[in-house]
């Protein structure tokens, strides 16, 4: 090879790795650029609830009707009635799990029932008995890695499975972290840390443990049912505090209760529910399903 061939070849590697070096460049950018969109999306606004002469009517009748509301992002919606009123079957119906028969209804602008699995993507279960219940023989810790994996593998997108191992870990660990956070649980303080097991917590901490769980999804809208189920009157005050913290925080959230409280401020949205027949077969449908 003489001198001039020899200078075209080294030309023409050089070219190349510098093609290469610009398509690695490009790739990095791109994933970067994803990841931002990625968390971008992970942090969206709460969800607007808007329903107009909304029901529900199982096998046997109605579970709940003519259910009228219109919240803001970042409102708790409450959902007061009696057991048997219906007010489970509307908190369902609301997060896109159990399809309402009349009426219509927007969850951030998507419509039931015809949105109803992208609804549920956007919502999630605090503790809703029959649906959402904590395991009472695992520990704390373990519910928690239980639902970052399962957020990590059907929450995330595709890219985000091929970040190195160090990386997944680190990034469970802060969205546990922030949820815990968000949901007033001080782990350190339970009879045996992180592996206490849930049969072990009292009514409260169970309560928080079950949003903080909800929230590592990092939902627009948390459901949470019997809220003020065998709770002393600070105990259900704190939780009471909880949600309000966690719409201030942006998330929409619909809370049932036998009774709200009286001390609910002036953006708190208010649902009453009625005896109908058909709430509990209508339920116990859903729960088989």
């Amino acid at each position: 090879m003489d001198s001039q061939e020899h200078a075209e070849s080294e030309e023409h590697t050089e070219g190349e790795a510098h093609a290469v070096s610009l398509r690695h460049a490009e790739s990095e950018a791109h994933a970067e650029s994803e990841e931002h969109a990625e968390s971008t999306r992970a942090d969206p606004d709460g969800a607007a609830v808007l329903a107009e002469d909304f029901g529900l009517k199982g096998a046997r009748g109605w579970a709940f009707r003519h259910v009228h509301v219109d919240a803001a992002p970042g409102t708790v919606v409450v959902i007061e009635g009696p057991s048997g009123s219906g007010r489970t079957c509307l908190l369902l119906a609301l997060t896109g799990r159990m399809r309402p028969t009349e009426g219509r209804a927007e969850i951030a602008g998507l419509p039931l029932p015809r949105a109803m699995a992208a609804v549920r993507r956007i919502s999630g279960l605090g503790p809703v008995p029959g649906v959402s219940d904590l395991d009472p023989a695992l520990t704390v810790a373990e519910h928690l890695r239980e639902r970052a994996l399962l957020q990590r593998r059907f929450g995330g997108s595709p890219r985000s499975l091929l970040r190195p191992r160090a990386r997944r870990a680190a990034e469970a660990r802060d969205r546990i972290d922030a949820a815990l956070t968000a949901a007033g649980l001080d782990t350190a303080a339970l009879p045996k840390g992180e592996r206490t097991s849930v049969r072990d917590l009292e009514r409260l901490e169970a309560l928080r443990l079950s949003v903080a769980l909800a929230l590592i999804g990092r939902p627009r809208l948390l459901a949470v049912d019997d809220l003020d189920l065998k709770l002393s009157d600070a105990d259900r005050a704190a939780a009471w505090r909880l949600l309000r913290s966690v719409a201030e925080d942006g998330t929409t959230v619909l809370a049932v209760c036998g009774q709200a409280p009286g001390d609910q401020d002036a953006g708190t949205v208010i649902i009453r529910t009625h005896n109908e027949e058909g709430a509990a077969d209508a339920l116990a449908e859903t729960g088989r399903a």
